[in-house]
């Protein structure tokens, strides 16, 4: 089997799994959705504030609901030495990473597509830039979040307390790209042109290869651990 189709098989088998139980994507949506609600009723829609802590909220409410998935990534492998089971299947450990980034992105990104137009209309927010170019920065964070926050989880599977040690561990070394994606974001829905943001959509794509590349290259070597 090619090292695409193993991919694909691992990538089917976690979607599969999930839409037949829902535990995952119902928990991450719940959260997004009330971490919406609150900012909503936080802040004044009418007042110039929000145009200010808008992207934050944005990140804020995603990041909280990705961490619930990325704690559950690998929930389903710890049980009966499953996840052995996973790494005999094939050669490569990187194949498992990658199977389990593209599966953790594509929930990630239904997420996104539910919450984020709830999040504009509580706000009665209107935007003012290009929506493509929204869509193509929130799209290149998702990537880097998930890309990291992969790595980590099955770093602190094995640990007693993985659902506390994840976002420890994980929240310090987003801090470039969450300041980067903040920053474009707020520019992008203000209205400003490509020049004024491309520096940080830079910074975003430069942390999505670092880490996605170093954590598949590492990948085998924190499953020793």
């Amino acid at each position: 089997m090619s090292y695409y189709n193993q991919i694909r098989v691992l990538v089917w088998k976690d979607l599969a799994s999930e839409f037949r139980s829902k535990e995952m994507l119902n928990s991450m949506l719940i959260f997004a959705l009330l971490t919406t609600v609150i900012f909503s009723f936080a802040f004044d829609p009418e007042a110039d504030t929000v145009k200010k802590v808008f992207p934050g909220v944005i990140w804020v409410a995603l990041c909280f609901a990705g961490i619930l998935g990325l704690n559950r990534s690998f929930q389903g492998e710890k049980s009966n030495d499953c996840f052995m089971g996973l790494l005999l299947c094939t050669p490569d450990p990187g194949v498992v990473y990658l199977g389990k980034l593209f599966s953790n992105l594509i929930f990630m990104l239904i997420i996104e597509l539910i919450s984020l137009p709830i999040l504009f209309l509580l706000f009665d927010y209107r935007l003012q830039g290009s929506l493509g170019w929204l869509v193509l920065v929130i799209a290149l964070g998702t990537w880097g979040f998930i890309a990291i926050g992969t790595f980590l989880s099955a770093l602190a599977m094995n640990t007693k307390n993985s659902e506390l040690l994840l976002p420890v561990i994980l929240f310090p070394l987003l801090i470039p790209l969450l300041i980067a994606a903040v920053k474009a974001t707020g520019l992008i829905l203000g209205g400003g042109d490509f020049a004024s943001w491309s520096n940080w959509l830079g910074i975003i794509c430069s942390f999505d290869l670092i880490f996605t590349v170093v954590s598949w290259f590492l990948f085998d070597y924190v499953l020793e651990v």
